[in-house]
């Protein structure tokens, strides 16, 4: 369980905080994959399914150099495998190693109404409880990624947990640590996003004027980054442009929670308020039901008079019959 990792939580989700995220202790890790030094080779997909014990997927041949079609609850970590024609009549490989991105602002965790289902940890990681999951895929709507998948069997969601349990222990991701190119990097963010900086510029000089640090601002930044060689084709490998999490429907979700809370608040406040200047009052006198309480009382009286008379009155009749 995440609770038992012993790593600081940030935030968890639809549960209220009393952090001001102003200042925060502890060292925001990342994972960086360079793009222009992958091979495709998939280790990293296998040593995931063996790392986290999932569940093999049926595969088939759909005309592709991908072992599955998609992600899937038991496919965390996929190579995608893209062929695009280039404007001077080449061709283009692009490969992309796809997974939870461990956004700073997740939109998943945003999304989700169930207390402690999702929780990112003071080091950036994002995830999932799915003890405290209620299968309502609002992680899945609020992900600008795509990557949370629902299983229907479990009727739970399960993505990449960035191997929490391993960096938890001080030790790399399984996919980094299979890695034979070293294209997936692990690290502090900013060692990661230094070593990301680096590479961009000689990618820069070799040719490929438009190569970038993919690090969306729209989602707060990742925690897990990509070095692209052709930065000018980010739809050619899925990668949004300007992610940003669905803010309106979201947004308004939060701010209902928000207004009952303190709709709650102050009705407990007000309450208290109203105590402690009236205190506790028996309600104004009513004389007509005092009047009548009394009439029952004499009428009670009366009537357990005539009671406790009859029985004797019965004796004096049997003495005089007898005499």
């Amino acid at each position: 369980m995440p609770s038992e990792l012993g790593l600081a939580v940030r935030r968890r989700s639809a549960t209220p905080t009393s952090g001001t995220n102003i200042r925060r202790d502890g060292v925001e890790v990342s994972k960086i994959v360079d793009i222009d030094l992958c091979i495709g080779c998939k280790a990293c997909e296998v040593a995931c399914k063996e790392w986290n014990d999932l569940e093999v997927d049926q595969t088939a041949n759909f005309g592709s150099y991908q072992s599955h079609p998609d992600l899937t609850p038991n496919t965390w970590d996929l190579m995608r495998f893209n062929e695009v024609d280039l404007d001077d009549g080449g061709l283009a490989w692009l490969i992309k190693k796809d997974s939870c991105l461990h956004c700073e602002e997740p939109g998943c965790l945003e999304a989700c109404p169930a207390p402690g289902a999702i929780v990112q940890y003071e080091n950036g990681i994002v995830d999932f409880n799915q003890d405290n999951c209620i299968g309502c895929k609002y992680c899945i709507a609020g992900c600008p990624f795509d990557i949370p998948r629902f299983d229907e069997r479990t009727h739970k969601v399960y993505k990449c947990t960035l191997c929490v349990d391993r960096v938890s222990n001080g030790l790399t991701p399984a996919c980094v640590k299979a890695c034979p190119t070293g294209s997936i990097k692990f690290g502090t963010k900013d060692e990661m996003v230094t070593y990301g900086e680096e590479k961009v510029a000689k990618l820069q000089d070799r040719g490929f004027d438009n190569a970038m640090l993919y690090d969306p601002e729209g989602v707060g930044g990742l925690h897990m980054m990509y070095v692209v060689p052709r930065g000018e084709m980010l739809a050619e490998y899925d990668l949004p442009e300007d992610p940003q999490v669905p803010g309106t429907y979201f947004g308004a979700l939060s701010g209902l929670r928000k207004l009952g809370s303190a709709s709650m608040w102050a009705g407990l406040l007000g309450t208290a308020i109203f105590f402690l200047r009236t205190g506790r009052k028996r309600p104004p006198v009513d004389e007509d039901v005092i009047a009548q309480a009394y009439a029952r009382e004499d009428a009670d009286r009366v009537d357990a008079g005539a009671a406790d008379a009859g029985p004797a009155e019965a004796g004096d009749e049997e003495g005089r019959d007898r005499s």
